[in-house]
């Protein structure tokens, strides 16, 4: 008896007399459209992706219209060829294959709308998912499947059995799993609500895959009369790989989607061998479907953090690398599964799987994801943060402005009391709920803040609660399976004075003035600081207190990132390459990943103010008497990582108020006007660092002003392309940005002091100075309304600063 046809009409019987032969023409348009739809859909998705990581590179906010408009015309151009296809050719499996691509470009279309919520709310994103895929696979149900569902010999419905311990389904099941071992391998789940979310988002997926991809689709002809099954698994896996195509594109936010392009498509075949099994047994390919499209697509949605999908952090073994490699390793997997399955299950016309080899299969696989989930792979929750901004910041006003060694110190512990005692105060009721609820947090007072774990409910409770100014997102990045390798330097010491050196003239005040620094400690908050370099080992200030790694609790001095050690060797370095030699430095890690948030930079600036033991109390531990006279900053907290353009101010404007210099660098985002924009750059209590090349022309990367309000940034410009220094290993290498450029102008003003040490804490007399004596440098193009908002007052002069600043 043959099989009726169902909601993908199947092809019709061939005649005894032989069948009059139909056009090839409709065929051939389904394989070029087919291709059409595969191309435009991965080309726009990976375009689309880029297109935010520029726009995230360059500092512009992100276009939220960016993937509605995309998504709209991937529908539209494939849409209108596909409508054609689905009505006017004779024969019905390909009208059938029309209209199943068709329903995948709206499913397609309504997923992918979704990714004008803001990456930051995933809880949200993910319930929308869920909420999105599951109508969507209701109304595809009442509308297709449920009216035209498979008829018996005698006009009921041709049900089949769907028991979840049936062998095809325990077989899809154990290709989920093995698609989702690769992610639990190398990534690592977030927070609890957002892995819950996932999971349910994942299952809805699978659900609407099961629905879009039901027994209807995958019945053919009678059994009398079968084709060939090895074509079949070809042609039905080419069909369905085209509409998983389209659902992986729509699932994820920007950059969560890009592996499910090339892991999702070759799951077609390996259901399509399923499905060759299934109607052999009488069985429902549905829940196999759902569970190994559900699997598939929990791995990224759970285990990979979509703002970390990011070129910010491609330039290290990263996440980014990491997840290319799930997905390889997933692609991989696949393969063999649609091999594995179609030898063993296709080509064998009697072959019937056994549910005891199927269960034992799933089991086992189970069983190896669970146990490389507390193993090798990354055990635990590790979501976002809640950075909590009290309303009352400390009242700085009245401190008095003592200048000198001494004077400074006094400044510094007024400040330091004064934070620690409105910290405590302010902070003591929420503190207690706080432990009352078992909710982690962290205390700080350079700001008045608390970080704390939690999620969405979390954070709309700390936001009502009185003494709350406001709720920030805490990005927290999640561990990786292996640390990147290190940056080495890979040439040796040159004789001689770097150019940049000889640029700003600081060679000249060694050899001239006799000054290089001496008495005088330079701060770094970096990715941390190679202690055993030859150019830094001698001028480490030492003891228990000048050294804070809250990334990796590391004891001495070390930098897995090589940035840390090339800035901090520009600013104090030996060997020509550091300005102030003879300083002494002091460091601490709070960009261990190029990935921080504001508590990670708050650990850091706070331990510059009152440096304390390691596994001490920054509040009642703290030695505002050890802080260094001068910080430098390379580094900057955008929206991305949780601030907002207030979350650092009171930090500096504390530090300030202590009479410690605090030098940042301006951005790499020019030739763009107002690309000062992310905090601390654009605070005025900042000495803020433009950098220049050799030709003593601004770089084309150099941040422009003005800053947020009209304020004039940059302060200052300094050379910042293609600047040698040192890096992990005892070696040195070039580096551009204007990273490079600021701890240079921490340099100069490490030399004025040195050399005249009554200016220690006298920022405004030392920005005076440093402003008056720098040197005019070319600008070319925009000049953003006045030369000054793309180069400050010029370029610093060390040698005019250090003898200004003898008198």
């Amino acid at each position: 008896m043959p099989v009726q046809p169902g909601p993908w009409p199947a092809h019709p019987l061939p005649s005894p007399a032989g069948p009059p032969r139909s056009s090839p023409v409709p065929v051939i348009a389904a394989v070029f459209l087919g291709l059409w739809i595969v191309g435009l859909t991965v080309v726009t998705q990976l375009g689309g992706w880029l297109t935010d990581q520029f726009l995230l590179l360059m500092g512009v906010d992100r276009l939220v219209w960016l993937w509605p408009v995309t998504t709209v015309a991937v529908v539209a151009l494939a849409g209108i060829p596909t409508l054609p296809l689905a009505l006017l050719p004779r024969s019905r499996v390909v009208r059938a294959v029309g209209r199943l691509w068709l329903v995948g470009l709206l499913v397609f279309g309504a997923l992918s709308l979704l990714r004008a919520l803001p990456p930051v709310q995933h809880e949200a994103y993910l319930v929308t998912l869920a909420g999105t895929a599951g109508l969507a696979a209701l109304l595809i149900h009442r509308l297709v499947a449920h009216r035209i569902a498979p008829r018996g010999p005698g006009g009921e419905s041709d049900r089949r059995r769907t028991s979840p311990l049936a062998p095809v389904t325990l077989l899809g099941l154990t290709g989920g799993l093995a698609l989702l071992l690769p992610w639990v391998w190398v990534g690592a789940l977030g927070g609890l609500l957002e892995t819950l979310l996932a999971a349910l988002a994942a299952a809805a997926v699978g659900g609407l895959a099961a629905v879009l991809l039901s027994d209807g689709f995958w019945s053919r002809r009678s059994a009398d009369t079968p084709p060939r099954p090895g074509q079949l698994v070809l042609v039905d896996g080419l069909v369905a790989g085209v509409v998983l195509l389209l659902l992986g594109a729509g699932v994820g936010q920007s950059g969560a989607q890009l592996p499910l392009l090339l892991t999702l498509p070759p799951t077609g075949f390996a259901l399509a061998a399923l499905a060759t099994t299934a109607r052999r047994t009488a069985t429902g390919v549905g829940p196999a479907v759902a569970g190994l499209v559900g699997l598939s697509v929990f791995g990224p949605l759970a285990w990979a953090d979509p703002e970390e999908v990011s070129l910010v952090l491609a330039t290290s073994r990263d996440v980014p690398f990491w997840v290319a490699v799930a997905a390889a390793a997933g692609f991989t997997v696949v393969v063999l599964l649609a091999i594995g399955y179609g030898v063993t299950l296709v080509r064998r016309p009697g072959a019937r799987p056994s549910r005891a080899v199927a269960g034992a299969a799933a089991a086992t696989l189970l069983v190896a994801t669970g146990a490389v989930a507390v193993g090798p792979g990354q055990p635990g929750l590790h979501g976002e943060r809640l950075f909590v901004v009290l309303r009352e910041q400390a009242d700085l006003s009245g401190v008095p402005a003592a200048t000198g060694r001494a004077g400074r110190d006094r400044r510094a512990a007024e400040v330091y009391q004064r934070l620690v005692e409105t910290a405590e105060r302010t902070q003591a009721d929420l503190r207690r709920e706080l432990r009352r609820f078992r909710l982690d947090h962290t205390p700080y007072y350079l700001v008045n803040a608390i970080e704390v774990d939690g999620g969405p409910l979390v954070r709309a409770w700390l936001a009502d609660r009185p003494e709350v100014d406001r709720v920030l997102v805490s990005q927290r990045a999640r561990p990786l399976p292996a640390p990147a390798p290190v940056a080495q330097g890979d040439t040796a010491p040159q004789p001689g004075a770097e150019w940049n050196i000889r640029l700003i003239r600081a060679d000249r005040v060694w050899s001239e003035l006799g000054i290089t620094g001496t008495g005088v400690t330079v701060g770094s908050s970096d990715s941390g600081v190679d202690g055993t370099h030859p150019g830094l080992a001698a001028g480490f200030r030492g003891g228990v207190d000048s050294w804070f790694d809250p990334w990796n609790v590391t004891s001495a001095p070390r930098d897995r990132g090589g940035h840390g050690t090339h800035t901090l060797g520009s600013a104090v370095g030996r060997d020509g390459v550091g300005v102030a030699p003879g300083a002494t430095w002091t460091g601490c890690v709070n960009l261990d990943r190029n990935l921080g948030n504001p508590a990670l930079y708050l650990d850091c600036l706070q331990f510059m103010l009152a440096p304390f033991p390691i596994g001490g109390d920054p509040f009642r531990d703290g030695r505002p008497h050890r802080a260094p006279e001068i910080l430098t900053n390379s580094w900057a907290c955008p929206a991305l990582e949780g601030c907002d353009s207030g979350a650092l101010q009171p930090a500096v404007a504390a530090l300030a108020a202590a009479g410690i210099l605090v030098v940042v660098a301006a951005g790499n985002t020019g030739p763009r006007c107002r690309s000062i924009e992310d905090s601390p750059a654009f605070h005025p209590d900042v000495l803020t660092v433009g950098a220049v090349d050799r030709q003593r022309q601004v770089a084309d990367f150099s941040s422009r002003g003005p800053g947020p309000g009209g304020g004039a940034k940059p302060d200052l410009v300094a050379p910042g392309a293609e600047v040698r220094s040192a890096l992990p290993g005892g070696g040195y290498g070039t580096l551009s940005g204007t990273s490079m450029a600021t701890p240079q102008v921490a340099g100069v003003a490490a030399l004025m002091w040195s050399a005249n040490p009554a200016l220690i804490g006298d920022l405004p007399r030392t920005r005076q100075i440093l402003t008056e004596t720098a040197t005019a440098v070319r600008v070319s193009g925009d000049r953003c309304g006045d030369a000054a908002h793309v180069a400050g007052a010029g370029l610093v002069d060390a040698y005019a600063a250090v003898r200004a600043a003898r008198g």
